[in-house]
């Protein structure tokens, strides 16, 4: 995985925190803590598409922050456990990776795998 995909996988484990800050937070600090993962979530994200097709950067991020919200609900907020809800997760993790495998990096004026 070269830098650009993993800030895409930073800005999803970031925009996990902040989705979970705009429904659990409560004091200042913690919605600064969410400000500063929109922020981080999104500059990545922005930088990513410099190189990535933008499309499929989007998807990813989506992709990975969506699984991502719903495992933390589960793990850290006891949301209830559902085979079916797991099993769509897994479908969409399936899709966001055919989509990194699929993409081309654009390196100076070039398509690049």
């Amino acid at each position: 995985m070269n830098k650009t995909w993993l800030s895409v996988v930073i800005a999803a484990l970031f925009e996990v925190g902040w989705v979970i800050g705009l429904k659990h937070a409560s004091g200042w600090l913690e919605w600064g803590g969410t400000l500063v993962g929109i922020l981080v979530s999104f500059i990545l994200m922005i930088m990513a598409s410099r190189t990535l097709p933008v499309g499929t950067v989007y998807a990813v991020f989506v992709g990975l922050g969506t699984a991502g919200t719903v495992l933390a609900e589960i793990l850290l907020f006891d949301a209830e456990v559902q085979g079916s809800k797991l099993l769509l997760i897994g479908v969409l993790l399936l899709g966001v990776v055919g989509l990194k495998i699929q993409s081309k990096e654009k390196k100076q004026g070039k398509e690049v795998h």
